[in-house]
This record gives structure tokens, C-alpha cells and sequence, in this order.
């Protein structure tokens, strides 16, 4: 598997999902950030988080089938929401396997669209592999959380759709977990607008990506740790590896501590709720020190998704409150 999502199949996901998905904004944030930056804020999507997009595409065209009993994925919260919700709307039952240190947030978002929870260890292998069984004894059809062609041709549409509305963006900055989104963004991107740079954010504690494309192939992490729950893949895709290499400029990582400065940030000054995982690229924009984001240009950072418990993002505004 490792030919490239074209152009076509993103612009045929577009319309698949138009309807379902929402046309998010691209938020202007310049004045507060104190340089050409805006938001792709993906955190109001349908489900909260991008995942929707290439949920709808995918599922949209297995409902279509013969003999459909329903569907099943394995998730750390988003993707396990999205399909969940895809599902529901197309009248398919769904099955989903979560680690056992998923935010119950996002448990109990995943449950509020009808879906059926397992939870399975605390990797992508290990929940994979459960749903993998799963899947086969109940005559299930796999939705994969990145590694699909369809999958990325959806999530391809963020890319499609930051150009639409910033046709002269010079920099699209997009989060990391097994690389669907950044695959889908890098490829609508680097096809219409090849002197856009895409770079793609990890956090320290789980760089999967960045480590495989040092090494020239993917690579399997022994263990990962951030607050960025929904980045935490211990290995990338191999269709989203081969999307990474054929388009992306650069992999950068961020300290937590960049995140939760990104999160309280988003709420404050943006007055956005984000999740850490959607936070990354903030955190790389403006919470790295690193010397080329604040290179002058139009820059887009994509906010992948706004799932955070209540509680959660109050504990972080509290403890950052006095902080700048």
C-alpha cells in the first residue's frame, strides 16, 4: 500500500462529506499573537475533532455495500467519536476498542453516539489487535483510525479548505498521532501551492514520525508519553509515512510544557477551547523558542481537535493563571 492520495479523491471526499461535516473557520489570531498567524479551528467540528471528515468518507462508502454488519475501529478518543458518529447517522452499528487510559471525555463521548466500548492496553498495537479479533468474530468492517486511503482523502479536505480561504498561506503547521491528517493537509497543500512549506508537530515524549522518517522507514516507539493523549501512535502508518516523505518539509517536536503554555494561550487570548493534542502546533508556533516560526509569512496552524474534559482544562487555566 503505498500509493499516494490524488487530488481527485480528495475533491470526490469533499462532496461525500459536505452536509455531514462542517466547514470550519480559519480564525484570524494576528493581533494577539503578534504575527501573521491564523487558526484552522477543527476543535468545532461535528464530534469535536477532525477525525469526522475521514470517519464520513470512509463509512459513507462502506454502508453503500452488500451485507454491511457494521463497523469497528480502535481509538484513543477522536476517531473512535467520529466514527461512532458517522456511524449513527447512516444507521450502522459500531464497535470500538479504546485503551484503558483513554480521558473519560471522550469514553463518554463515544458512547453518547450508540457506539459499543472495549477497552484494550494503552497502545495502538494492543487496541488494534482486539479490534482486529473483534472484527473477524462478529463480521465486522475495519475503519482504521489513519492508515487508509480514504481516510486521508478526507482528512485532506482541512488542506483543501485552508486554501480555499488563505490561498497565499506560506506555512501550514499540523499536528502528529499516526499521520492521517497530516498526510490528507500535506498532500491537497503541496499539490495546488507546492512553495507552501508543511511542517508537522510531535511532542518529545511520542515523536513516532520524526524518528521514522530519520530512519527512512517506519519505526515502532517501545513507549510513548504526553499530555497530548490523541498523538500518542508508537508507530506511523505506512501510507501516512509515504504521504510524509513525498510532502512534508519538516517534522518539529515540543515539550509538553509548550503544549499546556499553547492550551492556556488558545483559551485566553483566543478564546478557544483545545485539547493538547490540538495545541502542538500553537506550541510549535509560538511556544518553542525555535527561530523560524517567527519567520515572517502567513502562517496556519491547525487546531486538530477540542475534546478536553471540563475539569481538566480548568486545572491547567488555574495553575497557568498569573502566568503571561
Amino acid at each position: 500500500m503505498s500509493a499516494l492520495v490524488e487530488s481527485a479523491a480528495i475533491e470526490a471526499a469533499a462532496g461525500r462529506i459536505r452536509g455531514v461535516v462542517r466547514r470550519t473557520p480559519l480564525v484570524d489570531v494576528s493581533d494577539v499573537a503578534g504575527r501573521p498567524l491564523r487558526l484552522k479551528c477543527e476543535n468545532l467540528q461535528v464530534a469535536g475533532a477532525f477525525k469526522i471528515r475521514g470517519a464520513s468518507n470512509l463509512v459513507a462508502q462502506i454502508a453503500s455495500g452488500p451485507d454491511v454488519r457494521g463497523v469497528i475501529t480502535y481509538s484513543s478518543g477522536n476517531h473512535a467519536q467520529a466514527v461512532a458518529c458517522a456511524a449513527r447517522g447512516l444507521g450502522l452499528p459500531a464497535v470500538v476498542v479504546m485503551p484503558e487510559t483513554a480521558p473519560a471525555v471522550k469514553v463518554e463521548g463515544t458512547r453518547s453516539y450508540g457506539a459499543e466500548v472495549f477497552f484494550e492496553g494503552t497502545t495502538s498495537v494492543q487496541r488494534r489487535r482486539r479490534a482486529e479479533a473483534l472484527a473477524a468474530a462478529r463480521g465486522l468492517t475495519m475503519v482504521p483510525p489513519f492508515d487508509h486511503p480514504e481516510i486521508i482523502a478526507g482528512q485532506g479536505t482541512v488542506g483543501s479548505e485552508i486554501l480555499e480561504d488563505a490561498p497565499a498561506a506560506d506555512t501550514v503547521y499540523v499536528p502528529i498521532g499516526g499521520g492521517g491528517l497530516i498526510a490528507g493537509v500535506a498532500a491537497a497543500v503541496k499539490r495546488a501551492r507546492p512553495a507552501a512549506r508543511v511542517i508537522g508537530v510531535e511532542p518529545v515524549g511520542a515523536a513516532a514520525m520524526a524518528r521514522s522518517v530519520e530512519a527512512g522507514a517506519p519505526v515502532t516507539l517501545d513507549s510513548v508519553a504526553s499530555i497530548a493523549d490523541g498523538l500518542l501512535p508508537v508507530r506511523p502508518g505506512d501510507l501516512t509515512f509515504a504521504h510524509v516523505a513525498a510532502y512534508v518539509d519538516d517534522i518539529v517536536t515540543v515539550e509538553d510544557e509548550a503544549i499546556i503554555s499553547a492550551v492556556r494561550w488558545l483559551a485566553a487570548r483566543a478564546k478557544l477551547v483545545v485539547e493538547p493534542s490540538g495545541a502542538a502546533t500553537v506550541a510549535a508556533v509560538l511556544f518553542s523558542g525555535r527561530e523560524d516560526a517567527a519567520a515572517d509569512g502567513t502562517t496556519v496552524a491547525v487546531l486538530s481537535g477540542g475534546n478536553i474534559a471540563s475539569a481538566a482544562l480548568a486545572a491547567l487555566l488555574q495553575e497557568g493563571a498569573g502566568t503571561p
